[in-house]
């Protein structure tokens, strides 16, 4: 387990926080710009020592200002990845991902050269140079590289922020593959929630230089006292996994506990697991099941709650299909006229749902 706690101040910037990551999965650091994401990494790399303290992985201790123990960065064994591949220019593809293993302990175990360029889809560019890489291919050479280090633990500060949207689409799927296959913690900073999405298992929220909220995706998703309730991608994360394919409709089941989503047809096997999300703006509320529509995704619910939202004139329903939750966002007008309360038996009309776990978003047939 990493185990991170740090107090470090900037003129008018003050940091103070404290979260544990899991031995293996992505921690997701997420806020605003200047909360203080990429200072956390730095100080957990040994880049930043912070004015106070405590770093440990997997029981051996990084730092312990109290101590006076500040490992060196090269004796913390963390692979990195910035925004910028920071690729050596002169050196082919090949002789990058090279540098990456020549810099691994004799010891160390991982995956070899071979398996990381298959990882990655790197075979056709091995003799290139970087000056002839697209923005997402350095990406995908930077990731290499680093897992190639045989880290301990890798930090990723916003690799994917450079990107225009087609690149981030294409390399999405080759970090997802990289973080499942790593069996490493990984600390991932970023201010975009289709990337925690898409890759993170634990969210630590960040705002002004101190943790928020610290907890599973699917479980801060839920929570409408959040800053995230007031986005408008705002809504509930599920964990999914692929039923059955009827191509001659065109569709997918997705499952999840209480029910199935009918999603257009996708390309991964029955049994794969993807992840959903359920923005509340697209989850409307009925009281009498709805027919003649074009949704196909109408299904059983229960309200647990209803609370405020951004806005006064909407509220947030929280609904419970079989052991699964989610979230409604409609005004407070309807809420009235529906009579909405908790315990009631309700449908819930799904308008959009879209799967970040794969690769981009796509929307339920309408």
């Amino acid at each position: 387990m990493l185990q991170v706690a740090l107090r470090h101040g900037f003129p008018g910037f003050r940091l103070d926080v404290g979260f544990a990551a899991a031995e293996a999965g992505v921690t997701a650091l997420f806020g605003p710009s200047g909360c203080g994401k990429s200072t956390i990494l730095a100080a957990v790399a040994g880049l930043l020592r912070p004015e106070a303290g405590r770093v440990s992985l997997g029981g051996r201790v990084l730092l312990d200002t109290e101590a006076g123990l500040c490992l060196p960065p090269e004796q913390r064994r963390c692979g990195m990845v910035f925004q910028d591949a920071r690729l050596f220019p002169h050196l082919s593809v090949a002789a990058n991902l090279r540098y990456g293993l020549k810099r691994a302990p004799p010891e160390a175990t991982g995956p070899g050269l071979d398996e990381v360029v298959a990882l990655l889809g790197l075979e056709p560019l091995l003799d290139r140079r970087p000056t002839r890489l697209s923005g997402g291919e350095k990406q995908r050479v930077a990731l290499g590289r680093a897992l190639l280090c045989r880290p301990r633990l890798l930090l990723m500060d916003e690799p994917l922020a450079a990107l225009d949207a087609g690149r981030k689409a294409e390399v999405l799927p080759f970090l997802t593959r990289l973080c499942d296959a790593a069996r490493l913690p990984i600390l991932y900073v970023t201010h975009a929630l289709d990337e925690v999405d898409a890759l993170a298992t634990r969210l630590v929220l960040l705002r002004g230089g101190q943790v928020l909220a610290a907890d599973s995706v699917e479980a801060l998703a839920l929570r409408t006292d959040l800053p995230l309730a007031a986005r408008r991608d705002a809504g509930a994360v599920l964990a999914c996994t692929v039923e059955a394919h009827d191509a001659g409709r065109g569709l997918t089941r997705l499952g999840f506990p209480g029910g199935a989503l009918q999603v257009p047809l996708r390309a991964e096997a029955v049994g794969t697991r993807i992840r959903t999300r359920l923005r509340a703006r697209d989850v409307a509320v009925a009281t009498v099941q709805p027919q003649g529509l074009s949704t196909q995704n109408i299904l059983p619910a229960e309200v647990v709650a209803l609370g405020a939202a951004a806005t006064p004139h909407e509220v947030f329903v929280r609904l419970r299909i079989g052991p699964t939750e989610l979230l409604s966002r409609i005004t407070r007008d309807s809420a009235e006229r529906l009579a909405l309360r908790p315990g009631l038996a309700v449908w819930a009309v799904l308008k959009a749902v879209t799967v970040d776990r794969a690769q981009g978003g796509i929307e339920t047939p309408g």
